[in-house]
């Protein structure tokens, strides 16, 4: 596909993934019109730490993703859509399950049913690998069983069925790509790997954390965000679901004692009951495979946890002013 001068809208723009996606975007020479969250400090979220000469033919819009006449006037003239707004943070999920379900699920209506309006080439539908809940076998792939074990996972879960179902009942052009743990610059301090490396960098010599036993798949933001591209460039994955992994597995105590050797520190971790999911909401096991992502995208990551874990900390050592360190939000 040649992405120069594609009229392209970034919902969840002002996010992580979803800011690095529009400087992506921007790089390939698409017309990128990103959706951010309306709000009275006139903030783009991550889009304000982005280098303003990059962004200054691109139209940011502000608004709410759960406004189905607003999403309507934004999806009009446009190509292709990549649908990443959603509310992500599982601990918040357990306190304030209705907004989930009038983000992830309502919002992922309103995309569709505009795009249903105001046809577009492609809508690239962002899932994760919540959905699928403790591994029942590894590496998981595409045909795993569905599982929601967070309020978060079920909105999810709810919100894929929902493409799903346009694509059969509408012929909608929607692709589900799957990401699993995704890391890297400016992800969430609620996340294992920024709140490690953000509070040993503030000078902690114990650090909270939650479950160390679970095993995690982790990608490097750059990785994801190509295989979202691919996504769109190629037509054969219109209809279909794609896991976006590493295809290896590391449990979260070995992936702390990886960042510990690479910030040569010897600061120790202690469980914050308070940072634990309820037990049977606990998701044990992730592990990705990649191989149809592989077959129909021709894409696998190509940055190695050590080398994504050592550009995140450099980030970090260079932005830990857009932290509040010592602070955990739920």
């Amino acid at each position: 596909m040649n992405w120069n001068g594609k009229k392209v809208l970034v919902t969840g723009s002002d996010g992580f993934i979803g800011s690095h996606l529009v400087e992506r975007l921007v790089e390939l020479g698409a017309d990128v019109r990103p959706l951010v969250l309306y709000n009275s400090f006139n903030s783009w979220g991550w889009l304000d730490t982005i280098d303003r000469e990059k962004l200054q033919n691109v139209e940011v819009i502000a608004g709410d993703i759960r406004d189905p006449h607003h999403v309507q006037e934004i999806v009009r003239d446009i190509d292709v859509v990549f649908h990443l707004a959603a509310l992500i943070a599982i601990p918040y999920s357990y306190h304030s399950p209705d907004s989930y379900m009038e983000t992830n699920v309502k919002g992922t209506l309103n995309i569709l049913q505009a795009a249903r309006l105001h046809p577009v080439e492609q809508i690239i539908h962002t899932s994760t690998s919540e959905v699928y809940g403790t591994a029942q076998f590894v590496p998981i792939t595409e045909e795993h069983p569905l599982v929601g074990q967070s309020p978060y996972s079920a909105s999810k879960i709810a919100a894929d069925q929902f493409a799903v179902s346009f694509y059969r009942s509408f012929d909608l052009p929607v692709t589900i790509v799957r990401p699993f743990n995704t890391y890297g610059p400016r992800q969430s301090a609620r996340a294992i790997i920024p709140t490690v490396i953000s509070q040993a960098l503030s000078g902690k010599k114990t650090i909270p954390v939650g479950n160390v036993r679970p095993t995690r798949d982790f990608t490097y933001v750059s990785d994801t965000v190509e295989g979202f591209i691919k996504a769109a460039e190629h037509k054969e994955a219109v209809g279909k679901t794609l896991n976006l992994g590493s295809n290896s597995e590391i449990s979260i105590d070995a992936l702390v004692d990886k960042i510990r050797h690479l910030m040569n520190n010897s600061f120790e971790i202690v469980v914050d009951k308070g940072r634990l999911r309820p037990e049977k909401s606990e998701v044990d096991r992730l592990w990705s495979d990649n191989s149809k992502a592989k077959a129909i995208l021709k894409w696998e990551p190509v940055v190695s946890l050590e080398k994504g874990l050592e550009l995140t900390i450099e980030w970090f050592r260079k932005n830990r002013h857009l932290y509040k360190e010592n602070l955990y939000n739920i």
